[in-house]
């Protein structure tokens, strides 16, 4: 039931975007109250994936991934916060004592009574929403958890009508974009976006659907380019990469000769998708359902991904929070691993100024929370950088846990002008991260030895000197052999070092546990 005492299922569409309304007009002054530090005042943590493409194939991993919202307890470094985090399936006790172990200034006994645990105990892949939505005794019990509705909100990791209803069932407010507002986030409602706020982005097309659409579209790119070599074909709502495919057209006929069509929609029936295991009529298929683009690939000597991350306050202004060079692999260099804090000095300021002239729209069109905008950048014989805007995200994703860990350990903020994050002491900090640190011979090592191991290496996040490694999605390494994992250090070198060593002892202990011994007598 909503607030008002109705059952959901009674209301309509409209009904419910009117509650919803209602709700979010609270926002802001539930945001004041909790930036006073009030008795009773909560969030309500539901890390749901509602996407239609996630890199989740089993409901370990989905788990795995709601947990790399975990860094969101450090909020309970707040004295007064109350915090309720809700997964599909039980987190182990050894992995939330590590996380209330990284609290600075707090006691972690007086942070575990202020943290509510609420597992749905469903284990599929489904999206987390969906189960807790499904689950009236659930809500109720989140509900019950809740002190004051009137200090509260809700903390989604994307939204969908499915955390609209949450908040809805809950009677608090959410901290993210409208879902009404989702357009303009898919591949081709940021296209129209950047068009219209006159940021540069690759040639291409978007709103297509057929073979024929793609067709139409890369024939006009080739007669505007003629010498593009490749185009990158995007369902509207894949993810981190897994929705794009690259079409090779090397070797094709001239632009505008007869065969040229022909050509073409061969090459493209004949795409290379990026997501392992996708097969080209599948992805098709997904396109035509879902829609999408297309665009040239940007190439150059001296290519860059790199991102803004910003967020909308309640009171409808934009921060600039981060600059993030973006780690990418995958069979064409197209799927998210892991990101470099902060990004490039050389064109940090060129990507932040665009984005910001984004951010400042979005704003104007009602969007709030945090969103990024993603950027290819290439450099030419002269030392210029030019910028060219390829994704936006209205929701949080990959940079935005480890930056927010980084955040919340040392203090501070990004100087946007310099291109650094200073420290509350004032001391430049790094970061290197992933969410994909992968290797079968992980899968020797439970929670407890990758604990064990950073600990003796002292690799371990140190308050003292505010550098060392924070883990992630630590329940799926002895079922799936990965991790994610922040090292955060004083210097660009220090944080790759401190990285590589992480996973240079990880691998050494994952041998060792490999090795076969003597059974005990």
């Amino acid at each position: 039931m909503d607030q008002s005492g109705t059952a959901l299922a009674d209301l309509d569409e409209e009904q419910r975007y009117a509650a919803f309304d209602v709700l979010q007009e609270q926002l802001p002054r539930v945001w004041e109250a909790m930036r006073r530090d009030r008795p009773e005042e909560s969030a309500v943590v539901v890390p749901s994936i509602s996407l239609e493409r996630t890199t989740a194939t089993s409901g370990t991993l989905m788990q795995a991934m709601e947990e790399r919202a975990l860094f969101q307890l450090l909020l309970l470094r707040q004295p007064m916060l109350t915090l309720v985090f809700v997964t599909s399936s039980p987190i182990a006790d050894e992995i939330v004592d590590y996380y209330l172990g990284l609290l600075p200034g707090v006691i972690p006994s007086n942070a575990r009574r202020r943290l509510r645990l609420v597992s749905v105990g469903d284990a599929s892949t489904r999206p987390l929403s969906q189960k807790v939505l499904d689950r009236p005794r659930v809500l109720r019990r989140i509900s019950e958890l809740v002190p004051d509705r009137s200090v509260s909100h809700l903390i989604p990791y994307t939204t969908t009508e499915l955390e609209r209803d949450v908040a809805i069932s809950l009677g608090i407010p959410m901290y993210g974009a409208d879902p009404r507002l989702a357009p303009l986030g898919s591949k081709s409602g940021c296209r129209r976006l950047f068009e219209d706020v006159g940021v540069r982005a690759p040639a291409g097309a978007e709103g297509l659907r057929t073979v024929d659409d793609l067709t139409t579209a890369v024939t006009r790119i080739r007669a505007d380019l003629p010498s593009v070599a490749e185009v990158i074909v995007k369902i509207n709502e894949g993810v981190s990469g897994s929705g794009n495919a690259l079409v090779d057209l090397a070797g094709l006929p001239a632009s505008g000769v007869p065969d040229e069509g022909a050509a073409v929609a061969a090459r493209i029936r004949e795409l290379q998708p990026e997501a392992v295991g996708l097969g080209v009529e599948e992805f098709l298929a997904a396109f035509e359902r879902l829609g999408g683009v297309v665009e040239e690939r940007i190439t150059g000597s001296a290519l860059t991904s790199p991102s803004v991350q910003m967020r909308v306050l309640p009171d409808r202004s934009v921060e600039l929070l981060s600059t993030h060079d973006q780690l990418l692999g995958g069979a064409s260099g197209q799927q998210y691993l892991g990101c470099v804090f902060p990004a490039d000095p050389a064109y940090s300021r060129f990507i932040s100024e665009p984005a910001m002239a984004v951010g400042r729209d979005l704003a104007e069109r009602g969007v709030l929370g945090r969103f990024a905008v993603d950027f290819v950048t290439v450099r030419d014989a002269t030392d210029h950088w030019t910028a060219y805007a390829i994704e936006l995200n209205l929701r949080k994703g990959g940079t935005t846990h480890p930056f927010l860990t980084l955040q919340y350990l040392v203090g501070g903020a990004y100087d946007g002008d310099a291109g650094l994050y200073r420290a509350a002491s004032g001391t430049p900090k790094f970061l290197v991260a992933t969410d994909h640190l992968e290797d079968d011979r992980l899968m020797a090592l439970t929670p407890r030895d990758v604990f064990d191991v950073v600990a003796r290496k002292r690799l371990h996040f140190d308050h003292s000197r505010k550098t060392g490694v924070v883990f992630h999605m630590i329940s799926c390494v002895t079922e799936c052999g990965r991790l994610g994992m922040t090292a955060i250090g004083d210097s660009p070198e220090q944080a790759w070092q401190t990285y590589q060593d992480a996973t240079d002892a990880l691998l050494e202990e994952a041998e060792l546990a490999c090795t076969p011994g003597e059974l005990p007598t």
